[in-house]
């Protein structure tokens, strides 16, 4: 049975670890060419799926031209948090301008120039390949809610901009999603998470009683990217645990255990 990436291209960033590498991995077993920006992830794709194609590219997302030279790769080969962010009082503006520039305008680099390549997609519907594609521009739960731990995040600029150029570019093929993850149990997270009085603060507001796992929202990202949601976009899905819907939780602990890695 072919894959439900069969026949496309993924072009995926902060591919070195966490919900980038997973869905690398996730995406060749569907089917996909991937291009990423690690290492790592290219051979554990080459290894493990020899029918499909992997390459790494260069791809700082807070430079425009880092972006554009990713975009373009891709189109020739086949036709985050940063630990100054404080709070409005402590924050300096360069550790501000750092964080708008990799984690919004990062974004928008990244939307604007694979909106221009898939303007180009070649077309074959005995391949299902046809014009336009899907972006998928990962934000955060705390776009949606407050937290007093400090953070100046700029993900609800990432969610704004996803639904307006959702609209916009709608009537050319071209969907445009948010992926809004919970807390995650991530070596990035968990480092800063460094004493049990840290995570259990968390944990006592996640309703399922414990932290995502990055597949998990690497299996979120393949529905978004595959053609069955094919009706959905400008869309903040959120892959979070319950938690943004959430006031009071359960006591006890978690029936069920997390899916397994990729990795």
């Amino acid at each position: 049975m072919p894959g439900r990436l069969q026949n496309k291209v993924a072009l995926v960033t902060g591919a070195g670890s966490g919900i980038g590498l997973e869905s690398s991995i996730l995406f060749a077993q569907e089917g996909a060419n991937v291009v990423l920006n690690a290492e790592k992830g290219v051979a554990l794709i080459v290894q493990r799926f020899p029918n499909v194609k992997a390459f790494a590219t260069k791809a700082d997302v807070g430079k425009e031209s880092d972006v554009k030279a990713a975009v373009e790769a891709a189109v020739k080969e086949f036709g985050i948090m940063h630990p100054e962010d404080d709070n409005a009082i402590n924050t300096e503006e360069k550790i501000w301008d750092l964080t708008m520039q990799i984690n919004l305008k990062g974004v928008w680099w990244g939307c604007k120039y694979a909106i221009l390549a898939m303007r180009e997609n070649p077309t074959d519907e005995s391949k299902g390949l046809h014009v336009g594609g899907s972006i998928i521009n990962t934000a955060s739960f705390v776009a949606l809610m407050g937290a007093a731990t400090p953070q100046l995040a700029c993900t609800g600029g990432v969610l704004a901009m996803t639904r307006e150029l959702a609209m916009v570019h709608a009537r050319e093929g071209i969907r445009i999603n948010s992926l809004c993850p919970g807390p995650l149990k991530t070596p990035l997270l968990m480092d800063f998470l460094n004493t049990e009085e840290k995570r259990q603060r968390r944990l006592v507001h996640l309703p399922m009683g414990r932290f995502g796992e990055a597949v998990e929202l690497a299996k979120a990202a393949l529905f978004l990217a595959s053609d069955e949601s094919s009706y959905v976009t400008g869309t903040d899905f959120t892959v979070d645990g319950g938690l943004s819907s959430a006031y009071l939780t359960a006591i006890g602990e978690p029936a069920l255990a997390p899916p397994a890695s990729l990795v």
